[in-house]
């Protein structure tokens, strides 16, 4: 059974730079192995993921999460069951969102930068599916 699971959490460091390198290569090679697909948003300080994959993986992957030094407030968005994959192209796919259009993030926003405690679940996830249709997803595997 596939699933989704879309959160948000936190780098605990100033500079979160080198925290999302370090995300980004564990992921893709933790996720290939192990059937999980998604995407990384970052910006501000701020992490949005989803992850797609069997339930079993998916949710032994967010437990790893949740103890993991490089976030803090971890907070899950949205988990649903899914038929097929949406983020399937990519093993673990990147977006900052620093550099995004300004009217893309207003579309989902009150404020022009994107803050994801502060909308739904459903929301964020749209937003990252616009991101896909507009090819402002890079690393794909």
């Amino acid at each position: 059974m596939l699933v989704r699971l879309l959160y948000v959490s936190r780098s605990v460091d100033a500079d979160p730079t080198a925290a999302t390198e370090s995300i980004l290569d564990s992921a893709r090679s933790h996720n290939l192995q192990n059937g999980i697909t998604g995407i990384l948003c970052y910006g501000g300080g701020i992490f949005l993921q989803a992850i797609e994959g069997g339930r079993n993986q998916v949710n032994a992957l967010y437990s790893h999460i949740l103890g993991d030094r490089r976030h803090k407030d971890v907070v899950l968005l949205h988990y649903e069951e899914i038929a097929e994959r949406r983020f399937g192209g990519w093993t673990m796919g990147q977006v900052n969102l620093s550099k995004l259009n300004t009217s893309i993030v207003l579309k989902y926003s009150e404020m022009p930068e994107l803050d994801p405690y502060a909308v739904s679940g459903r929301v964020s996830l749209a937003l990252l599916e616009e991101l896909m249709a507009t090819a402002n997803i890079i690393g794909r595997a």
